[in-house]
This record gives C-alpha cells, structure tokens and sequence, in this order.
C-alpha cells in the first residue's frame, strides 16, 4: 500500500513540476501549485470558513461568501451562507482540491470534514459530503491544512485521539472522499534533529520535489482559553519547536529543523528560480527562512523579528507577494498588520504597519497585490471577549503606501458567527477566470 500511495504522489510531483517553475498569474499566493483552474484577473468572491457561536442566527459553522468585486451591485455583501449540520465544530481551515470544483473544509473539535461544490456556482456554494473517518482512519484529529494533489487531498491533523496531545501526522484522500493512507509526522531522528511529532502547515515546491510541514499544538491545548493556557507553564511546554522537510515522491522525511515557538503558515517565494520559503513563529515572534545551503543540505535559520516577543504579539498568518519581495503578517493580540519587504530574505525589513483590528487573524492578497483581505477570528477559546471581540471580514486597497478600507463584513451584527478561513472564487467563463487546459485529475489517475 505505501508503494502505490508513492507512486501516485511520485505521478502528482511530477505533473505539477511545470506549475511551479512557471507560476500563474493570478489566484491566491498561497494556493497549492497543483489547481487546475485559476483566477487570472480580479476575484468576484471570496469564501469564509465561519466558527458558530451558540445564540447568534443559527449557531451552527458556515460557510459564507462575499461578492468581492467592485464593479458588482452587490460588492462588500454576503451573497449566501451555508451551514453545516451538527454542533459546532471549531471550523477552521480549507482547501480547493486541484480540479477547483470543490472545497473541502474542517473542524478542530470534531474532526469532520465538509466537502463544498464551487465550481459550477460560486456565488452559491453547496454541501454535497461530509467526512466523518479521518480519526477512526487515522488516529488523528483536527483536520487543519488542505493542500490538493493531482487527484488528491493532503490533509495535516493538529493532534491525536490517544492524548489529544500535539503527536500527529497527515492523511490521504482521493477527491471522491476516499481515504488512501496515513503518514505520521516524524518523532526519532532525522538528519541529527529529533522531530516531535507536531504538525500544522503543509507547503510543496515540486520542482525541488520538497515539502515542508510545521507544527502548533494538540487540542488539549487549542480548546483551552487562551489566558487559562498561558498561564499554565506546564501546557505551554507541549507547543511544536520543528519543521520537517520531506522527500514529495517518497512522502519520507528527510530532515528536521528545530524552529523554537511554533511555526506556522508556510509560503514558498513564488518568484522562478528561487528556492526558498519563509515562516513566522507564533510564540517566539520570529520570521524563519528554510533553504538548501551549497552543499545540498537544507537549513532554517532566524532573519527577523516581528513587533515585541517580550510583548507576546502572536503572530497568527501570514501572504507572501507574488514575486517573492513581500510579507504580510498578522499579529493577533495587538491587533497589527505588517508589511515586510523580502527583497533580501536573509534580512526581511519592515516596511508598513497600521492596527486593523482589536483583533485579527488570517491574512489574504491578491496575485497583483492591490487587494488584501482580513479576518478577525483565531480559535473559539482564544478570541478575546467583550468590546474587544471584533469579528469581521475587511477588504482593503493597497498603493504601496497604505492600506486603505474598501468594505466590511460585521459578521457577529449579521448573525454569522466567527470569520476565519477565505478562499478566493472566480465567475466560470468570466474576465476573471482562467482554464489551464491540463487534466491534471486524469494524469492522476
């Protein structure tokens, strides 16, 4: 069984080598290398993956969508929301499979997995699956990171059924919702590093035939209140310290990286010919790039410092530019958005930074990087509460000098919930939209 789940991924690396080395020119900068079809203009909507809360319209998560296109009538509004069944679920994160048709997305608490039509009519998603296997398949749970293979689903879990420790790993479906195997992040030693068994983020260069991972926390800990957790000395030992750079063909680790305070997202410079990718810590407010040295061998190494650590800003998300010369990266606590110039990732310089939020989270720009997009919240127990509990979606304008507010979405006046994830979607057949002509499903299979 492991050597067929190789060989496929060894069939997907090699079919998504072009994708990367020549990347497209629109979409998302966070978007796996693998989507078929990608938006080459301007969004016209963008989708939030939407935490319930108990007594706000019907509780339940959802999943909303935003018209996102100025020139729409309905610009700045919710043009439908979708909730799913069940109680709430700590909805999180999600992600396009390659085909583009469906969006998958999670709960941390419950460990489904919703599976949402977008293709056919963005503006109106539907509910066509849900997943409820991947801890009895597994013995994970928290399905975090959705990050599409030709045909397939890498999904990164953030903790395990036995202790709800941060000990996981990453499980394989096909695109009908099949489960194919399991990989289990590393826990001896790898390349004189010992890994921890944490994971969190999942980021390919097929072109380097490479995939990084980090790591966060089990939910022992993310379902604890935040001011409980921190206070709890002993809790706060249980957070991920390591990265893992794996061989993409062989899903085998080939090294690990000790990154202390637990990264996060990571983004690979999208630019050709570099070969590098970046992170940001959590606990420790750091930027962190990963590259090969001369000899080969790969290292991470510390090249910034993001606000005051001593402050504990935690930094929650983070979107590279398209061209690799720029960061975005949100700080939770204190509520800051800041811009690092990338020009030389050895030694990012901060640029730009403006308060967008008594609280903010993640963080999403467009492929030409005049529009950025924020949400408000992080984890249903960690958000903070009273006048601080802003929760929003809010667009902005970027020139280069500042960040200017086009519109927002007050998800807790409507009735909606927490605003998290986004995802972006074109009209098919529209100015917007843009078919690469390469079956990738098919090659798949």
């Amino acid at each position: 069984m492991r050597k067929q789940i190789a060989a496929a991924v060894a069939a997907c690396t090699l079919s998504g080598l072009a994708g990367f080395s020549a990347p497209v020119r629109a979409d998302e900068t966070c978007h796996s290398p693998y989507l078929q079809r990608l938006i080459k203009g301007q969004e016209d909507f963008l989708h939030v993956w939407t935490l319930g809360v108990e007594g706000m319209g019907d509780g339940r998560d959802k999943l909303v969508t935003v018209d996102v296109n100025p020139k729409s009538k309905t610009y700045g509004k919710v043009v439908s929301r979708v909730s799913v069944p069940g109680k709430r679920g700590e909805a999180h994160h999600m992600g396009f499979t390659d085909d583009r048709r469906y969006l998958w997305a999670g709960g941390l608490d419950d460990s489904r997995i919703h599976v949402f039509e977008v293709g056919k009519d963005p503006a109106h998603p539907k509910l066509v699956k849900t997943l409820g296997n991947f801890t009895a398949k597994t013995g994970y749970v928290g399905p975090h990171t959705f990050y599409a293979l030709p045909g397939r689903m890498l999904v990164a879990g953030l903790s395990n059924a036995k202790d709800n420790g941060g000990t996981t790993g990453i499980a394989l479906y096909n695109n009908r919702g099949d489960f194919v195997g399991k990989y289990d992040m590393p826990t001896g030693e790898v390349g004189g590093v010992k890994g921890d068994g944490y994971g969190y983020d999942i980021a390919i260069n097929p072109a380097k035939n490479a995939m990084l991972t980090s790591s966060f926390t089990g939910r022992a800990n993310y379902r604890r209140p935040l001011g409980e957790l921190v206070a709890d000395a002993q809790a706060m030992k249980n957070f991920g310290n390591t990265m893992v750079l794996w061989d993409l063909k062989a899903m085998k680790p080939q090294q690990v990286f000790s990154v202390p305070g637990a990264p996060l997202e990571i983004r690979w410079s999208l630019e050709p010919g570099d070969e590098w990718a970046i992170t940001a810590t959590a606990l420790t407010s750091k930027l962190w790039l990963v590259k090969p040295g001369t000899d080969g061998k790969w290292a991470a190494k510390e090249v910034a410092t993001i606000g005051d650590p001593a402050k504990i800003p935690l930094p929650v998300d983070i979107s590279i530019s398209a061209d690799g010369k720029g960061l975005w990266v949100n700080t939770f606590m204190d509520g800051m958005t800041r811009y690092f110039d990338l020009t030389d990732p050895e030694a990012p310089k901060q640029t730009y930074a403006k308060q967008t939020g008594k609280q903010v989270n993640m963080v999403s720009q467009s492929w030409d990087g005049k529009r950025v997009y924020l949400t408000s919240s992080l984890l249903e127990k960690w958000d903070k509460v009273g006048a601080d509990n802003e929760q929003f979606l809010r667009g902005f304008s970027w020139d280069g000098k500042e960040l200017a507010l086009a519109f927002e979405v007050d998800f807790a006046k409507q009735g909606l919930g927490r605003a998290h994830h986004m995802k972006f979607s074109a009209k098919p057949g529209g100015k917007g939209y843009a078919e690469l002509g390469l079956d990738r499903v098919a090659q798949a299979r």
